[in-house]
């Protein structure tokens, strides 16, 4: 018989940034922005409480995706609660390409895991990733998410996914400049065409390559390192104003991209002076470090 833990569990699951310009759909970064959730099992229902970002919009029912994520964690180890409460202080902007649904289906599958009796010999930690990537799509948001730091992550011919730490030099951080309005990553990614010239993909190669050095120990390069010909340009029309920001930073000698799917546009950067002041009006500006944790207890 398979049993439950006496209280309630918690988690702090990290915002994260994909594709970080020429990487795209592999390579993903945490950030120091987090949601902090709470869960325990009851004796029957379902109650769903939601403050802060998305308190007002998000389901409060089955239909969450925390509450998804956690069903399917517990289909995965073979055993469903009676009841369950979860409680989320969300603080990651939702549709802006900071990874507010992939930090959701985190907390979800590590909440439900950490719920269940020996949930970690169930479902180990690659088992983990690998259930989040699924329900996800893609692991480039998840694995930062799960993991913390830089990771390059991907999927094998098979269906395997993978995700490979690498590392992060201290003196990088991070300004993402978050504009007011949503853009969904199914608007951004219909945007992007079947095919792309050679070039541009040859080009993309060797940046992002140069990327995952510039970010270990050589942020001098990450100019030229997050330089992007694959998807940035092709999705102008849905953030015309995050690409002239992207332009005017980059402009300038700013390594500026586009944080995931967008709209947000984050700067990386060893020093932020001045970068702050330069958010549009009406967007925020947030000075972030990267995040080494990934998911905790808290």
């Amino acid at each position: 018989m398979t049993h439950f833990a006496a209280g309630p569990v918690r988690v702090s699951v990290p915002a994260t940034s994909a594709n970080l310009g020429p990487g795209f759909d592999s390579l993903g970064l945490a950030l120091d922005l987090r949601d902090r959730l709470e869960a325990e099992v009851t004796a029957h229902g379902l109650v769903v409480e939601v403050d802060g970002v998305g308190s007002d919009a998000v389901p409060l029912d089955e239909g969450h995706l925390v509450v998804r994520a956690m069903r399917a964690t517990f289909d995965e180890i073979g055993v469903q609660p009676p009841g369950l409460r979860l409680s989320c202080v969300n603080v990651i902007p939702h549709a802006r390409g900071l990874g507010s649904s992939s930090a959701a289906i985190v907390a979800g599958v590590w909440l439900a895991r950490e719920l269940v009796a020996g949930g970690r010999l169930l479902l180990g930690d690659e088992g983990l990733l690998d259930l989040a990537a699924r329900i996800e799509g893609h692991p480039d948001n998840v694995a930062p998410a799960l993991m913390g730091g830089f990771v390059i992550a991907g999927q094998d011919p098979d269906g395997t996914f993978y995700a490979v730490p690498s590392e992060v030099d201290p003196r990088i951080g991070a300004v993402v400049f978050v504009p007011p309005d949503a853009v969904s990553t199914e608007l951004a990614r219909g945007l992007l065409p079947e095919d792309v010239p050679h070039a541009d993909a040859a080009t993309n190669a060797g940046r992002s390559a140069l990327l995952v050095a510039a970010l270990a120990g050589r942020p001098e390069q990450l100019w030229r390192a997050t330089a992007d010909r694959l998807h940035q340009d092709y999705r102008r029309p849905a953030m015309p104003a995050s690409l002239d920001l992207v332009d005017a930073l980059r402009a300038e000698g700013v390594p500026a991209i586009v944080s995931g799917a967008g709209p947000t546009v984050l700067a990386f950067t060893d020093t932020t002076d001045g970068l702050v002041a330069r958010c549009p009006d009406g967007w925020t500006a947030l000075q972030l470090e990267i995040d080494a944790r990934g998911a905790i207890a808290w």
